[in-house]
């Protein structure tokens, strides 16, 4: 019940030609494994939040509102995942940013691409920006690797701000 509460949540917050590739639970069950607990929550930013978060980043939040997954397992905290939806040429793009507890990017899972999926970042290289730990300026990047290294940014100064520690 939980995942057919989730996929109709995620389809509505969708334009209706929105391609899913794979659900941000299974996202974080995958980095996480079947042990693990995944609980979510959404992050209501305040302005001074988002203008720090924004600093931090050096990228523009198109929202206040940040959907959160948590990773447990005996009551122990693995990891987040951080969900940003942006705009890449003229649709959206739906990425899970996958966080470890040691702060670092573990994982990045493309939930959803309403672009041709010709424009779809490859495996490898999501692979490599992912596997960095850091994440690298890039200029004359396509419009989806540019907004995935923005969503990384974004994802670790929220994680940063709101998540780490607490």
């Amino acid at each position: 019940m939980k995942h057919i509460s989730l996929f109709f949540l995620i389809f509505l917050a969708l334009p209706l030609s929105a391609k899913l590739l794979i659900l941000p639970a299974e996202a974080m069950q995958k980095n996480y494994g079947p042990e693990a607990t995944i609980s979510e929550e959404n992050l209501l930013l305040t302005n001074a939040q988002a203008q720090k978060i924004q600093q931090e980043s050096k990228t523009k939040l198109s929202t206040n509102i940040v959907k959160v997954f948590k990773a447990t397992k005996n009551s122990t905290t693995l990891g987040y995942g951080i969900l940003i939806n942006e705009k890449v040429r003229s649709k959206n793009a739906v990425v899970l940013y996958v966080i470890s507890d040691e702060s670092t990017l573990k994982s990045i899972e493309i939930v959803a691409f309403n672009e041709p999926m010709e424009y779809l970042p490859s495996k490898k290289w999501v692979l490599q920006l992912s596997s960095t730990g850091d994440v690298p300026n890039t200029t004359g990047a396509t419009m989806s690797a540019k907004n995935i290294i923005d969503g990384s940014k974004k994802a670790l100064a929220i994680y940063k701000e709101m998540l780490k520690g607490k």
